[in-house]
């Protein structure tokens, strides 16, 4: 055997084998290998951005985040942190020679190269913001307010119970632990306080709002004089059924308080001054209790008080706002046609010129001297973070922390679609192909059904409801636009309201004709699937579907209406969107025609429920009560439970088993 004949057969295996890295099956153990990229900050001058990659250790069902910092220019990359320690919030002091980050709550910093890390402070807090003339520095802290029981019962310090007078007492995934958390400046010099924190609140309010808020929520004034802060001065009942949040400026000298949107009753968020200070811009809502409205860039000249609408006739939300440099106008993020891009808006023309484009998501948004800086992502890859110049939409990545593995796994090609709904308006619709799809093959189909209900079906990337994970378990995903999602206008967008199951469930009726008609999609294997108002979705299918699907799977989905008007913890969400409770007279139509228990005597199909116990936006008892139903009609079904998850399964082994029993079910009753 001559060496000519060795070198080609090695050449032969190598070529062979890097083949086969190349096209990995996604799996779920996989899938959670991925890092997961984060844009924390840029430096004064734009030289630099830091972003985050939380990495997850499966066996010890933990995770840690690492800052990295990159040049944007050369794409130059290093750690500032180690991978044994969760470090988040990154943010450049002024004059850009350090950068502080929360490392276990603690204010830590680090300088650009890496060095030595310096912790500033002992207290425990949930973010700050250096002041821009960098003498101060504002964070925001949980302060007890209310005792517990056993603290107002001291001969009961052992009792568990709960005296509650007020709804709000539980949010999200938790109970309300006495605390609220409040605003606080305190002098800083060369990374020491230097002075007793200021709390600037003292009240029994929270502010960034719980629990979804961040420090984008809080800024300061561009001279120093003012903090300004997003808050709902509501408790109990009354904030339970408000989303009226409001735009405070707290003036350091005087220690006085003004209310800038005391009459926009809505949502009123992320406050941002223009360079030169004289205007404050933020996103606002207009109408009162609807969370999911327009979002409007709102200006306020302070120099003379007047305010407007920036993006008046912009029919569009607008999210993200940043200023330019010049502060001549604003860049921020939209979603129209069901991508969310780059966009920018005149501060005197407000004109609304859209800068990137593409099948691809941004996410975040950051001005890094004559470019923007964000992260992106899409249904066929997790996000990096890319720079964008503003004039010509260009982007280049600079980041490339999930190439291992995803650079080596086999992806499936996504679609765009045009589908006729039944009251014949046009409906965008993704497809996701397997990987090595033949067009001359059958594949068993499944129908996604978003949640929200007003939450976008753009190119996302999830870890749990992930397409390419669906796709390269050979099946081909249909993933319907219907009406309620932003990406359409406004009025799309409204026409979920009341109508749940109306005009939506028929979008995605149409969506699975659709997609049966297709020659390569079995139409006799089609299954259903869905989270949230996904999974209510799911349920409402199951009882009116005629035949269409071979089985369904709800994630924290609504089964019975009413009980969840009484059970969930946000009204002014159940009175918005099903048009007031239960008992008005009359009787909105959403509890006496849509809600799928209704319909339980109709189920024909196999259903998989999964549910948590500390969802308690839907709580655990909607799960409880459709498993039931199926059991007691001898429905093939199975019921997932997590006792130590929220709305959604965010620990690295409860996801892997949640993805092996779904697929499971599917492979079961679909394949």
């Amino acid at each position: 055997m001559n060496r000519h004949f060795l070198f080609c057969l090695l050449l032969t295996m190598l070529t062979a084998s890097t083949s086969i890295a190349q096209n990995q099956r996604l799996t779920p153990e996989l899938l959670w290998k991925i890092g997961r990229v984060g844009l924390d900050c840029v430096s004064p001058g734009g030289r630099y951005a830091v972003y985050g990659v939380q990495r997850y250790d499966v066996p010890k069902n933990k995770s840690s985040r690492v800052l990295y910092i990159v040049e944007v220019q050369t794409g130059a990359t290093r750690a500032l942190t180690s991978p044994d320690e969760t470090a988040t919030d990154a943010e450049f002091r002024p004059d850009g020679k350090k950068i502080g980050f929360l490392r276990d709550g603690k204010l830590c910093e680090v300088d650009p190269e890496g060095s030595a890390i310096l912790q500033v402070s002992d207290l425990e807090i949930n973010g700050f913001h250096f002041s821009p003339d960098g003498k101060n520095v504002l964070f925001a802290q949980d302060v007890k307010w209310d005792n517990s029981a056993a603290e107002n019962n001291p001969d009961l310090p052992n009792t568990s119970g709960r005296v509650i007078d007020g709804l709000f007492y539980r949010h999200w995934k938790s109970w309300h632990d006495y605390q609220y958390s409040n605003i606080f400046y305190a002098g800083y010099d060369n990374g020491k306080l230097t002075t007793k924190p200021v709390n600037i609140m003292n009240e029994r309010f929270d502010s960034p709002l719980t629990p979804m808020g961040g420090m984008e929520q809080i800024t300061w004034s561009r001279d120093g004089r003012f903090i300004v802060y997003t808050c709902r001065k509501l408790n109990g009942t009354a904030e339970a059924q408000s989303t009226n949040s409001d735009l405070y400026a707290y003036e350091l000298a005087s220690g006085k308080t003004l209310n800038f949107t005391a009459d926009l009753p809505g949502y009123d968020l992320d406050p941002v001054f223009s360079p030169d200070g004289r205007y404050l811009a933020w996103t606002s809502m207009a109408r009162p209790g609807n969370e999911a409205d327009r979002t409007r860039l709102m200006v306020l000249d302070t120099y003379t008080q007047q305010r407007q609408e920036l993006t008046e006739g912009w029919d569009f939300e607008a999210n993200h706002p940043q200023w330019s440099a010049d502060g001549k106008s604003l860049y921020f993020i939209s979603s129209e046609n069901f991508t969310y891009q780059y966009y920018q808006i005149g501060l005197a023309d407000k004109k609304v010129r859209r800068i990137t484009d593409g099948q691809h998501d941004y996410q975040s948004l950051k001005i890094a001297g004559n470019e923007l800086v964000g992260t992106r992502v899409s249904m066929a890859d997790p996000a990096e973070v890319f720079a964008v110049d503003p004039a010509t939409g260009l982007a280049r990545q600079i980041s490339f922390a999930t190439n291992d593995p995803w650079s080596d796994i086999a992806k499936g090609k996504v679609e765009r679609r045009s589908v006729r709904t039944a009251d014949g308006k046009n409906m965008n619709v993704w497809f996701i192909l397997p990987p090595g799809f033949d067009a001359n093959k059958k594949y068993p189909a499944l129908l996604y059904c978003q949640g929200g209900p007003q939450s976008a079906l753009s190119q996302f990337f999830s870890y749990r409801w992930n397409m390419q994970l669906m796709a390269a378990n050979g099946y081909i995903v249909v993933a319907p636009c219907r009406r309620g999602m932003p990406g359409s206008g406004s009025a799309w967008n409204d026409a979920i309201s009341g109508d749940w199951g109306g005009g939506a469930m028929q979008d995605l009726l149409a969506a699975t004709d659709y997609a049966a008609k297709e020659p390569y999609v079995d139409a006799a294997r089609m299954g259903a699937v869905g989270a949230s108002f996904g999974g209510y979705s799911t349920y409402w299918l199951a009882g009116n579907h005629r035949k269409r699907f071979k089985a369904f799977i709800s994630h924290c989905g609504i089964f019975n209406l009413e009980s969840f008007y009484g059970e969930t913890e946000e009204i002014w969400f159940v009175n918005n969107d099903f048009e007031g409770a239960y008992w008005k007279s009359p009787k909105p139509k959403t509890y006496t025609q849509f809600s799928p228990h209704l319909y339980v005597q109709n189920w024909d199909a196999p259903i998989l429920v999964i549910h948590n116990e500390l969802d308690f936006r839907i709580p655990v008892t909607q799960g409880m009560q459709a498993f039931t139903a199926a059991q007691l009609r001898g429905i093939p079904s199975r019921f997932l439970y997590f006792p130590d998850e929220g709305h959604w399964v965010q620990k690295a082994q409860n996801s892997i088993l949640w993805q092996r029993t779904f697929f499971d079910w599917l492979e079961t009753y679909v394949k």
